[in-house]
């Protein structure tokens, strides 16, 4: 094994390298698709895992949609990622040729968990990560072993095809799409915070944050990394600790983010009731399982200001912003409190949209 190679094993990417290429080597890689349709007010997620273990790889699979509040996950054997660029396969069957449940890249994503639970769509118009230097999670990128790395490696985009939950079948034509892939070691902080909205009313405008207790050896630091596309089409990240810190407030119905540093300050508040947070899976790498792991609303109220050097420059508001608040025990409470097994990974939303 080569050196480079070596290094990207332990999950970190040099600056100027490319995160997106399969760090083989780590616990987990975690693929994120989400499609917002402003004009519909409808939103899919799709997830999926590559997770590796005592017998083997597999995959954490989940498809999520709102306003119906229909959710499907599992946890299949047989996992693929890309070392070339970014791609994942999950599910993937015994008889040569046979496709996979959950194929997703840059241009595409199909999934096929059932007959009421598929997706085939297409991407284009693609709006990718400008930063060549260091992805979303800045200078961390170059740490080796971490227990979470985080690179939204796409701000935007159209979406067009279908989308099969439950007993509806949804026609998307150049919906809004965004992308993202987390990995790391196996184990999980105490709490997390994630979030990411589109459905402005500038299209070009895309949001996304996520934070918790990063972690390697014996160091320990909250980080939160705070991205903004703005209507121009300028990418705004924040969250260096030391020179762009992002302070972070979180309940399981509130998020409040300050985040300063390059002469921006961008202030994110955002509120969703619990009852309508879905439960989602988390792995267990070495137990070729998954357990419920965080709380997610798929259609939370959020507002957003930018300033520059005390100049406002952008206010963006949206009611379909993606909100999460993670912690294993949390997701277990929250089972408990609706009266479900606190073992179940996963769970729809008690209140549903219109």
């Amino acid at each position: 094994m080569g050196l480079l190679r070596r290094y990207r094993s332990t999950g970190a990417d040099l600056p100027f390298g490319n995160p997106l290429r399969a760090h083989h080597g780590v616990a987990m890689e975690g693929y994120f698709w989400r499609i917002t349709d402003p004009d519909t007010g409808r939103v899919l997620i799709a997830l999926c895992g590559a997770n590796k273990g005592p017998q083997g790889s597999w995959a954490t699979v989940g498809l999520a949609a709102w306003p119906n509040g229909f959710i499907r996950t599992g946890a299949l054997d047989g996992s693929w990622t890309n070392p070339n660029g970014l791609g994942v396969e999950g599910g993937i069957g015994d008889e040569p040729g046979s496709p996979a449940a959950f194929e997703g890249n840059d241009r595409r994503l199909r999934v096929n968990l059932g007959a009421d639970a598929r997706v085939d769509l297409e991407f284009h118009d693609l709006s990718p990560w400008p930063h060549r230097a260091l992805g979303g999670s800045s200078i961390f990128q170059a740490v080796p072993g971490l227990n979470q790395y985080w690179h939204p490696w796409l701000l935007g985009g159209k979406a067009s095809g279908t989308a099969t939950v439950g007993d509806e079948t949804w026609k998307f034509q150049d919906a809004q799409v965004y992308g993202e892939k987390n990995w790391g070691q196996e184990g999980f902080p105490e709490a997390w915070w994630w979030g990411q909205t589109q459905g402005f009313a500038e299209p070009e405008a895309c949001l996304a944050f996520a934070g918790g207790i990063v972690t390697t050896g014996r160091m320990k630091v909250e980080v939160t990394g705070l991205v903004v596309r703005l209507p121009d089409d300028r990418v705004i990240r924040l969250g260096d600790p030391m020179i762009s810190p992002v302070t972070t407030r979180t309940s399981d119905e509130q998020w409040q983010l300050s985040g300063r540093g390059f002469g921006w300050r961008i202030e994110v508040t955002a509120t969703a009731p619990l009852d309508q947070a879905f439960v989602l899976p988390v792995p267990l790498p070495s137990e070729h399982r998954n357990v419920p792991g965080d709380l997610e609303h798929l259609a939370g109220d959020l507002e957003v200001r930018v300033h520059r050097f005390g100049r406002h420059v952008w206010t963006g508001r949206t009611n379909l912003a993606a909100l999460e608040h993670g912690g294993l025990d949390r997701a277990r409470a929250e089972l408990r409190r609706r009266g479900l097994d606190d073992t179940l990974p996963s769970a729809p939303p008690v209140g549903r949209g219109q």
